[in-house]
């Protein structure tokens, strides 16, 4: 990428930070934020006619401050990622008010964080319940399972922010935390040691729209979280009040056209009203078993030697009185897909009682499923 482009992007989304729709425009009209200034001055204080609040926002001046800012991020092992690089996030890249660039601090190099697997987001209310805690958990957990392993995207706030963010550095998968100050400030500042290991992380990074030394006003908060539904292929709804962070990220994905989803919850938990409000108006869809994120999205789950699955029984099962019977009716599902009870009854020669209860066994443990017709396959988890 070309250094003075970055540059220009930077000095950019210093200047427009607030309204990021007005650079895009201009860089979507000349091609590129170099291009801005290289228009002549008169020029370029034209495009600004009407809008005092952003005199000589365009100047020489804002140029050399950008090459200064840059060369500081540099010193401090952060960077600059602007709009036009092939590396900016997809997704983030088609939505209107895209910043017009980002800054980042991460060991990866930008390519390695966004171009090389989809991006998922996970929100919710900072006082969550040990209820949204572990689904928030069970859902990050079982997305490592997924052939296509899936990037986490959060805010790094109390709640179900920062469970989000451990869960995936827990199992393995990267994560992006989105600031809403400047890349040289962490908040909350309980999440500094968190914060140095997503920056450390494989894949991982820490990002924000706001120049360095932005405060953590209230308002950024919310003006962030376009920034988390915007990167996400889908964003997932954990708990949250009625009004609230979560719920202002969940509506902006919708607004995006991208898959929501919701935890439902307890209907007298105010906790859970967020989410069960939109499953009811149809702008989420209910995840009742968050293990099932992956599966619903569509990503490829890590195929499962059928072998293994058979051994795998064996070895839990031991000496229990049924094993003989359930081993027998597992050896069928690793042989074959969507079988029915009957075929099952068929194959093994056990009465259609008997398969029936064997398969709830097995299906407890984790060995196999079964669909609405009761045709069995092996478990997409697996144990």
């Amino acid at each position: 990428m070309d250094e003075r482009e970055t540059i220009c992007a930077l000095a950019l989304g210093t200047a427009f930070g607030y309204e990021p729709v007005l650079s895009r425009r201009l860089t979507d009209a000349l091609g590129g934020a170099a291009a801005v200034f290289e228009l002549p001055e008169k020029e370029r204080k034209a495009l600004l006619s009407g809008l005092p609040q952003y005199a000589g926002a365009l100047d020489g001046r804002r140029l050399e401050e950008a090459k200064r800012e840059l060369a500081a991020l540099h010193r401090t092992g952060c960077d600059f990622l602007p709009l036009s690089h092939d590396a900016f996030p997809a997704l983030l890249k088609d939505c209107p008010d895209a910043p017009a660039g980002l800054w980042i601090r991460s060991a990866n190099p930008p390519e390695a964080i966004f171009s090389l697997r989809p991006m998922l987001s996970v929100v919710g209310t900072r006082d969550c319940t040990s209820y949204g805690r572990e689904c928030c958990r069970r859902a990050v957990h079982a997305l490592k399972e997924s052939g296509e392993k899936p990037c986490i995207v959060s805010g790094l706030a109390l709640g179900i922010d920062i469970c989000a963010h451990l869960a995936a550095l827990d199992c393995g998968l990267p994560t992006v935390a989105v600031l809403p100050c400047g890349i040289d400030t962490v908040y909350p500042s309980r999440h500094i040691p968190t914060a140095g290991r997503i920056a450390e992380a494989p894949g991982s990074a820490l990002v924000t729209d706001y120049p360095p030394g932005t405060a953590p006003l209230a308002h950024h908060f919310l003006r962030r979280n376009r920034i988390i539904a915007g990167m996400g292929r889908a964003t997932l709804l954990v708990e949250s009040r009625l009004r609230g962070g979560g719920m202002s990220t969940a509506r902006l994905a919708a607004g995006y056209g991208r898959e929501v989803f919701a935890i439902p919850g307890r209907v007298d938990d105010e906790r859970s009203q967020g989410a069960n409000h939109l499953i009811a108006g149809q702008v989420a869809q209910a995840l009742e078993q968050p293990e099932a994120w992956g599966r619903a999205l569509g990503l490829c789950e890590k195929p499962r030697k059928r072998e293994d699955a058979a051994e795998s029984a064996r070895a839990f099962y031991g000496a229990d009185a049924d094993a003989g019977d359930l081993l027998s009716v597992m050896r069928e599902v690793c042989r074959g897909r969507d079988l029915s009870l009957d075929e099952l009854c068929r194959r093994t020669g056990y009465p259609y009682a008997r398969v029936s209860a064997l398969v709830m066994r097995l299906e407890s443990d984790g060995f196999v499923e079964t669909d609405l017709l009761q045709r069995c396959n092996l478990s997409f988890r697996g144990r």
